[in-house]
């Protein structure tokens, strides 16, 4: 468990941070501030949290950051493991023909030991209903006031904090709370970022698809595959743009959820029970399977993303800012990574240890990522298009489907061929570990040490590429504690302290931290008793040299490094901090 620092001191305030909204980005904020020890108020306009299993794939770097607040075993328990997430599976229906496999999320032969080197952590498919009670709990328990029930109405700042108008929706009741910073999680239609004046770029409902919940067991067509999404190709399924039938195991293999797409142009779409009940029967492949549909509802595609983030005091994230579909998993991630980067700037603004001008950085950094996922998300949709030219037919009354693909005419080998050019690109949905972990910040919370652009030696998309360059992400790598335990790099920072990477001969920088004395700042000497690089896998990893040094934020990325150790240790530390943080640090 991460320490829980002790909560701040009493103000005229009724919270430091109100947070509308508590799902991934809202809950992941509340518990991020509550374990820096600020009060944070949460609140929720539903009786309770995600009621459908929106959200479920979760990347490398969700886990990291989950481990960093001390709920990565428990999220594991919880999750399908990553074995199980198996192969992206193209079939006519869960009882016919095959078409293709896909090896996904790091899974197949030819990307394991990529994933396995990238983290310590591992992937794991987590739906939204099992991720947010736990996200809630852990704050509520590290002291996060949670307020179900409850509607957010509107808001007005000013040079000193927020009042936020706020209604019960059992009783009426409205009341006013002032506080520091207000953040807007409140979901695709925010109104807190309508009041604060903050709009997305794009299309909204440019598509749609239909999500049916259902309860079955299906285990008997999974024995041989384990593959949390099955693509169903026929002509039922030829709706919308991806033009497929999807099947997803949210618990294999008993619970389900069946999709197709509509047109929104077309007017709204057939939520019938029967007609749900007719296409899982058609995607299953049995016709007397007797599926328990718990409920149908429409979802819109949007390809939109706001270029700023935040105004004044306050600040949005997750849904609000990105509004893109599910195709990369990136919507639960990249909200959750939204929440890890502005919490810290939160508390250190709040703290006093840093000037108002780092949370300008927040927008910096976040909105790229934002507009980049948006982007990818719905590329991956497009994408699909090359599946349906592969297997249509070349001529009037030719062949087409599984049968052209099984052809042993021309016919059938263009048709292999198209299909393994479709597939070789889908890499970038189920195998997109760049697109995971290349985020790079530029801000005034980066100090960099070079102007020369970094060079990606692969595809960025596709292919990790770890350093230790100012704006990004620590690199992991295994080290060894006193008692022969591994631990990774990444358990070296966090706790929402900035944390100095230095090797052995580095006691120039161990006195500098002393010597500033901040209450934020810890040395950790790699190499040493508490961290020994056995693998020597950090002196491969740490581009600098033994006694340089590398600046770590709370949030895990690296803010300014030494490649060598310098007579002027201390105020060159110094003045990396005050750039940060917008402030002195040092006399």
């Amino acid at each position: 468990m991460r320490r829980v620092m002790p909560a701040a001191t009493s103000t005229p305030f009724d919270a430091d941070v109100l947070v509308v909204g508590t799902g991934p980005m809202g809950a992941t904020t509340a518990l991020t501030l509550a374990t820096y020890g600020l009060r944070v108020i949460a609140l929720s306009r539903q009786n309770w949290l995600a009621d459908s299993p929106r959200a479920h794939v979760t990347n490398l770097r969700t886990m990291e950051v989950l481990r960093s607040l001390g709920l990565e075993e428990e999220a594991m328990a919880r999750a399908t493991p990553w074995e199980l997430m198996g192969d992206t599976t193209f079939t006519t229906s869960l009882a016919g023909r095959e078409i293709a496999r896909l090896a996904s999320f790091g899974l197949g032969d030819r990307r394991y030991g990529e994933y396995l080197a990238a983290s310590p952590c591992r992937m794991a498919d987590l739906p939204q209903p099992l991720l947010e009670p736990l996200l809630v709990g852990a704050a509520a328990t590290r002291g996060a006031v949670f307020s179900f029930n409850t509607l957010y109405r509107c808001s007005s700042q000013d040079a000193d904090g927020v009042d936020v108008e706020l209604e019960d929706r059992l009783t009426g009741q409205v009341q006013t709370k002032r506080v520091r910073y207000l953040v807007g999680a409140d979901g695709a239609r925010s109104k807190v970022m309508e009041d604060a004046g903050l709009s997305v770029e794009g299309q909204l409902r440019r598509g749609g698809t239909v999500y049916a919940q259902f309860d079955g067991d299906l285990s008997r067509h999974m024995a041989h595959r384990s593959s949390v999404l099955t693509w169903i190709v026929n002509d039922d399924a030829a709706v919308g743009e991806i033009g497929l039938g999807l099947l997803r195991a949210v618990r294999p293999w008993d619970q389900w959820i069946a999709g197709w797409g509509f047109d929104p142009d077309a007017g709204e779409p057939d939520l019938s029970l029967d007609t749900a009940r007719a296409r899982i029967r058609a995607y299953v492949g049995d016709p007397e399977f007797e599926p328990d549909i718990t409920a149908v509802n429409p979802w819109y595609v949007n390809e939109a993303f706001a270029p700023a983030y935040s105004r004044g005091r306050v600040f949005c994230g997750g849904d609000a800012v990105h509004r893109h579909p599910p195709s990369n998993g990136l919507g639960s991630n990249t909200s959750i990574q939204d929440s890890f980067n502005l919490a810290w700037k939160l508390a250190y603004v709040i703290r006093g240890h840093a000037a108002e001008t780092l949370l300008d950085s927040y927008s910096a950094e976040r909105a790229p990522v934002g507009e980049q996922v948006v982007r990818r998300a719905n590329q991956s949709r497009r994408e699909y298009a090359g599946l349906h030219s592969a297997l249509a037919a070349e001529r009037p009354g030719g062949p087409s489907g599984a049968a052209k693909l099984c052809a042993a005419t021309p016919e059938g080998s263009r048709a292999r061929a198209a299909l393994a050019e479709v597939l070789a690109l889908k890499d970038n949905e189920y195998n997109a570990l760049g697109v995971e972990l290349n985020q790079r910040y530029s801000s005034h919370a980066v100090v960099p040490d070079s102007e020369v652009p970094e060079e990606f030696l692969r595809d960025r998309e596709i292919h990790a590429q770890h350093t230790t360059r100012p704006g990004a992400k620590l690199p992991h790598a295994w080290l060894v504690d006193r008692e022969g335990r591994r631990l990774s790099t990444l358990d070296l920072v966090g706790e929402g302290d900035f944390t100095l990477l230095i090797g052995p001969t580095g006691r120039p920088w161990v006195e500098a931290v002393t010597s500033l004395g901040l209450p934020y700042l810890k040395a950790v000497v790699v190499g040493g008793e508490d961290a020994q690089d056995l693998y020597f896998d950090w002196a491969r990893a740490r581009e600098v040299d033994e006694d340089g040094a590398v600046l770590v934020r709370p949030d895990g990325y690296v803010a300014w490094r030494s490649r060598t150790a310098e007579p002027v240790a201390r105020d060159r530390l110094a003045g990396a901090l005050t750039r940060v943080l917008g402030r002195p640090v040092a006399n």
